[in-house]
């Protein structure tokens, strides 16, 4: 994927959207895996958001510095085996990826 102009050229939104039915589980499964996600080579950052609206919808997301960092990363990972625990405490899961056209950073935060 090439650089996409705009404030945050090239960055890379992932979202995993997902439905969960026990939220400690789920809660227990992001927190086993989420380090090791965090210590990749260009991995900025991620959430996990739970809907106001209904609490067994839920959305995983990640930021990376490019697609080119998470798609090495991905590759040099058993993502399956990896995601295992998230996996087994959800279903109707479903990927995507979004390029980031622009970014807003509060004052104070540093330039994107």
């Amino acid at each position: 994927m090439s650089a996409v102009p705009g404030d945050a050229a090239g960055r890379l939104r992932v979202m995993l959207h997902l439905r969960a039915e026990g939220e400690d589980a789920l809660l227990a499964a992001y927190d086993e895996i989420r380090l090791q996600v965090a210590e990749a080579d260009g991995h900025l950052g991620d959430q996990l958001l739970q809907s106001l609206e209904d609490p067994r919808d839920w959305v995983i997301t990640s930021e990376w510095e490019t697609a080119g960092h998470y798609a090495r990363w991905a590759a040099g990972h058993t993502v399956d085996r990896l995601a295992a625990p998230i996996a087994a405490t959800s279903t109707d899961r479903r990927h995507s990826r979004y390029a980031v056209r622009r970014h807003t950073v509060l004052a104070g935060e540093g330039a994107a």
